[in-house]
């Protein structure tokens, strides 16, 4: 059985293989996901500026849990209409190096469906 630490330190090293890729530009900025056991975290950074424009949370918007789908849905519409507010349509998506599926994918969907275009 892999431990919480060795999962976290793979998750982290393609993580970092992903962002050596990939970057936030004041055009195009960087959404960028985050997944406790127990919340989802969203962020939509300009890495050239290195700045976070718009930020949702499951911890922050008091849901009654941030460790389902339903949730996930709802932190994707959430950033996604902030940023639409500030302006933002265009982002480049950032999973964090957790594979694209569950409440990652939830959050993706989500944020398409409310405007975003990635």
């Amino acid at each position: 059985m892999i431990t919480q630490n060795k999962r976290n330190a793979i998750r982290q090293r393609i993580h970092s293989r992903i962002r050596a890729k990939l970057s936030g530009t004041p055009e195009r900025p960087r959404l960028n996901v985050y997944r406790s056991l127990n919340h989802i975290y969203a962020q939509i950074v300009d890495d050239q500026k290195g700045e976070t424009i718009v930020s949702a949370s499951s911890l922050a918007s008091k849901l009654k849990t941030g460790g389902n789908v339903a949730s996930a849905k709802e932190i994707g519409k959430a950033i996604a209409d902030a940023a639409v507010a500030k302006g933002v349509k265009r982002v480049v998506f950032d999973r964090g190096g957790y594979l694209y599926h569950g409440r990652i994918k939830a959050l993706a969907d989500a944020a398409r469906e409310a405007g975003l275009e990635f």
